[in-house]
């Protein structure tokens, strides 16, 4: 059984297709999704759609990410938030106009069951944005971090390499699990579009929101496989960009 990991979604169906027919997925493997499965493409509904299907015939573990936190605030109170718009909402918000009252319904009951991370037996931590507790994920003093903190990426990218992890100065977020998989900030802000590690984290985040491409990884042998770029599966619209 392989353990799979997907990084951010934002509405690609089409981009999530291929990723699962490149890896050749199969209900033996265990599958880990970082969470924003919504805003940007066109295609959130049904992005969601497809994991709740694949919910009944797959191995699946879905995080939560800080955009469909977005999307179940404004499903159940319809709360308008410019902001969200700016940022992937208004593309959510049209494609989900076109559905009815019990998807409506589904999909509140699917985003509410999503977990805030997910740690394996072999130590590795799987969460969508990072956490901020120096005594890690049981301590974390504020939840909603889980799926908006970028702390935990910023510090391994400054972090100096040479420093070993016996330092007394090395954080201690790193200390605590083996690996860290992590989604929220595309690695496309440092100028790549392949999963990125910076001390045990692995950024899994390619860019798929924009113009990179939707990544699956194995997370033992750290084989991947990718989409072709988002803008070119949707070449009329803008996701995020």
């Amino acid at each position: 059984m392989r353990t799979l990991v997907i990084g951010d979604i934002h509405g690609g169906l089409r981009a999530l297709h291929q990723i699962l027919e490149r890896a050749k997925v199969s209900p033996h493997d265990k599958l880990i999704f970082l969470g924003d499965y919504v805003d940007g493409w066109s295609q959130s509904p049904e992005v969601i759609d497809l994991l709740i299907s694949m919910k009944k015939s797959h191995n699946i573990i879905c995080i939560r990410g800080n955009h469909d936190d977005l999307l179940l605030e404004w499903l159940k109170n319809g709360t308008d938030n410019p902001q969200w718009y700016q940022h992937g909402g208004e593309a959510t918000v049209t494609a989900y106009q076109k559905r009815d009252g019990k998807t409506l319904e589904a999909h509140i009951a699917f985003i509410e069951s999503l977990i805030d991370y997910h740690l394996d037996e072999h130590n590795r931590l799987f969460i969508h944005a990072g956490f901020t507790n120096m005594n890690g994920v049981d301590f974390e003093y504020f939840p909603n971090l889980f799926y908006w903190d970028r702390t935990l990426w910023e510090t391994a990218l400054a972090l100096d390499k040479t420093m070993k992890i016996t330092d007394v100065a090395y954080p201690k977020r790193f200390t605590l699990y083996n690996e860290i998989y992590i989604g929220h900030t595309p690695v496309s802000r440092i100028g790549k579009t392949i999963p990125v590690q910076m001390a045990n984290v692995w950024n899994v985040d390619t860019g798929a929101a924009f113009k990179g491409p939707l990544t699956i990884m194995d997370v033992d042998s750290k084989t991947y496989w990718q989409s072709e770029n988002l803008d070119n599966l949707y070449p009329n619209e803008k996701g995020r960009n």
